[in-house]
């Protein structure tokens, strides 16, 4: 057996080595649904991105970057997107219960992470910790991780990153298919379903979806089942396009509707148990207080092939209702309702003598409305419009070098309220100005060895609930308070990564060190503003972070791999003292590790031995796999200790299996079928990032807070129909 070895230079993280399957589908068929890991070294340097200057093979980009492909997705056991991407390298998640989670990217979060969702910014009002990204995983065809503040093209957001959620690749000329998958996780009864069909017919093109989950209450080891922590979530897709020589002219819409009831940990001050709304903690159906959240999106994406170039035209229009009921099921209390338009207008050079140039204009315009009772942030209107370029040139085979400059203007208003004779918001304008830039190389010295180097300048405007909000946030627990005088946030951020691949080990390291001028966090206060709630307020300071990612996956023999990926940010507050130190909420040390076995396996490629096509032909069976995995998260106990803000999470480890394969009829592909059992031992922990940690406290055992879900067995069957 013997591998090309000019196609096995690794330039992603380790845990990409592990999903890489293909992040084209369309153009590699056999690749996607391959898990085997020589065949995915042979494709490596095929992966396309969309780096720093449109699309970019992986091996020149200067920044980390993770890839999730479609199989993974699909074998993946979650609740939601970010929860499918949780455990790549340098992700963590933000959870408030199971149905809301929220990206952060090397300890940094909230506004500081860009989602694009069928090539536009996420906007859903993201600055709240129950505020999830309200986009349906079925949805997705591939993920896209940028870590850093070295992607110009999406905004001055994204100082701590992107995650870019791929639509499904576009069918070939002349193919219809549909896809049926379902999905039941036996500790809280979620039962999901998605039906959806594509086609391509004279270059017009259509993908049409529906999906539905819904959940009970979630149990742990510790306080049974958590009331509050049901959901049922609903959503569509359709796209209509045309796809020429010229180009291509698609336009998107997609609804998203989630009611997740809220938790509030309230606990029986004698027994410690957790009080209910209703005898029936396992029920399906919404239970006071919960919240209601409609998302709607339209996307008109553009793309027009030029002489020497190309040029991408896409506008989009969202708007986000989420609504809180408290007391009645048919009377909110809280409504916000959030309209966002934005465009992007791009044009990128074809490569001409190793250089290929990008330029464009961005932003959006938002308008935030409270419709209810009650209030938490002020009606606002918001613009914000960026000019950037970036530049590409690769210096024979081995050199690459990129960089670029971005300038953002913001513009935010907030009005005024007064209830009760008193003012609850002021009226109040800012203005941001802000550059951007990035400079970096990537050298592939050998054929097992890759070096990368990036340098990039981050810039952050403070959101409108760090500016002014003054109210209850009841899914996190807590009042908060913002602040009217925040400066704008500045970054600058190095990285240095060296990969390594061989026939029997792969490795990876990514280091980076980042300067954050004028950093917004929230801290709480003593003071006691609303009976029952914390009070939290919006301040900021200088910053450092520092951490790296690292793996190695050894495949010693062509069925088994044992890949494992280290992940590590120490984030600190600058010249203050031990109990204010560091940053609130940081992610803990984390571990992974899985072994993996391929019972049997067939693709196209020619490392198999020529039986292999008969076996697959008459085998049930294909791509049988089994595999063990364990998370490991240490003890955290760099905190913001002050006034209780934040309190030590020992260390806990979860022990996995999973199992998946194709089932085939006559060596055609009928359906795939996976099992997936995560915290095994139904270990009782809290992670760190959990707000509901900081929920009541529990009399009768002394714990304080909700613990997270225990024991949790998923099984997943697809089933796609080519026609």
């Amino acid at each position: 057996m013997i591998l090309n070895s000019k196609r096995s230079i690794l330039v992603l993280p380790l845990l990409c080595i592990c999903t890489a399957l293909s992040a084209q589908d369309d153009k590699h068929h056999h690749a996607e649904d391959s898990t085997d890991v020589f065949y995915r070294h042979l494709q490596l340097n095929e992966i396309t991105v969309t780096g720093v200057t449109g699309d970019t093979k992986l091996k020149h980009s200067t920044a980390p970057i993770s890839i999730v492909s479609a199989k993974t997705l699909r074998s993946t056991a979650f609740t939601n997107i970010i929860d499918a991407i949780s455990h790549q390298p340098g992700v963590s998640q933000l959870t408030t219960g199971g149905s809301i989670s929220k990206p952060i990217i090397r300890g940094l979060g909230y506004n500081r992470v860009v989602v694009m969702s069928e090539g536009v910014r996420q906007e859903g009002q993201q600055w709240g910790e129950e505020h999830g990204v309200e986009v349906d995983g079925n949805s997705v065809g591939s993920v896209e991780i940028l870590k850093g503040p070295a992607s110009l093209m999406y905004g001055s957001d994204a100082m701590a990153g992107v995650v870019i959620l791929h639509p499904k690749a576009i069918l070939p000329e002349g193919d219809m298919r549909a896809n049926f998958s379902s999905e039941y996780q036996t500790n809280n009864g979620l039962f999901g379903y998605n039906l959806s069909m594509a086609g391509n017919k004279n270059g017009f093109v259509w993908d049409g979806l529906y999906s539905q989950k819904m959940a009970h209450a979630y149990k742990n080891k510790y306080d049974g089942y958590v009331p509050g922590s049901q959901f049922g979530e609903k959503a569509g897709r359709l796209m209509l396009g045309l796809y020429k020589s010229w180009g291509h002219s698609r336009l998107t819409g997609t609804l998203f509707h989630l009611t997740p009831s809220i938790i509030e940990g309230e606990r029986d001050e004698v027994t410690g148990e957790l009080v209910c709304a209703t005898d029936n903690v396992k029920t399906y159906r919404k239970v006071l207080p919960f919240q209601h959240v409609n998302h709607y999106k339209l996307v008109w994406d553009n793309f027009f092939n030029l002489r020497k170039g190309y040029l991408k035209v896409l506008l989009g229009y969202q708007q986000n209702q989420r609504k809180e009921f408290e007391e009645s099921e048919d009377e909110y209390e809280l409504y916000f309702k959030l309209h966002t338009m934005t465009y992007d207008i791009r044009y990128v050079t074809q490569e001409f003598n190793g250089w290929k140039l990008s330029a464009g204009i961005g932003g959006m315009y938002q308008q935030s409305g409270n419709l209810g009772e009650e209030y938490l942030i002020p009606d606002y209107k918001f613009f914000d419009g960026g000019l950037y370029a970036t530049v590409t040139k690769t210096l024979g085979d081995r050199w690459t070098i990129n960089g670029g400059v971005r300038y953002d203007h913001r513009h935010m208003h907030g009005d005024e309220l007064e209830e009760d004779g008193a003012m609850r918001f002021t009226d109040f304008t800012r203005y941001f100005n802000g550059v951007s830039a990035s400079i970096g190389a990537v050298c592939n010295i050998n054929e097992h060895f890759n070096v990368r180097a990036n340098l990039a300048r981050g810039f952050r405007t403070p959101n409108m609930s760090e500016l002014a909000s003054n109210g209850v946030h009841e899914g996190s627990i807590r009042y908060e308070l913002g602040s009217q005088d925040l400066k704008a946030e500045y970054s600058l951020q190095a990285d240095l990564g060296l990969d390594f691949t061989s026939r029997y080990v792969s490795a990876q390291v990514a280091l980076f060190a980042n300067r954050i001028n004028n950093y917004i966090f929230t801290h709480r206060i003593p003071e006691v503003i609303e009976p029952g709630y914390l009070t939290y307020a919006y301040t900021q300071g200088d910053a450092r972070l520092l951490g790296f990612e690292a793996g190695v996956d050894f495949h010693p023999i062509h069925a088994v791999h044992f890949s494992n990926n280290f992940s590590y940010v120490d984030a600190q507050l600058l010249n203050q003292p031990a109990e204010t130190k560091y940053l609130p909420f940081t992610p803990a040390p984390r571990w992974n590790a899985e072994l993996k076995w391929e019972l049997f396996h067939h693709s196209h490629s020619t490392i198999h031995h020529h039986h292999s096509d008969y076996e697959s032909h008459h085998s049930l069976l294909n791509n049988l796999y089994i595999a063990a995995g364990l998370n490991y998260y240490f003890k955290q106990n760099h905190i913001y200790s002050a006034d209780d803000t934040e309190t030590v999470t020992p260390a806990y480890a979860l022990l996995n299996f999973s199992a998946g394969t194709d089932v085939q009829v006559k060596g055609k592909k009928v359906a795939e079928f996976y099992v997936t059992a995560d915290n095994v031992l139904n270990t009782a922990y809290q992670n760190h990032l959990s707000r509901l940690k900081y929920a009541d406290m529990n009399n009768a055992t002394g714990r304080r807070g909700v613990y997270n879900m225990g024991r949790n067995i998923t099984f997943k069957l697809v089933v796609p129909v080519q026609f």
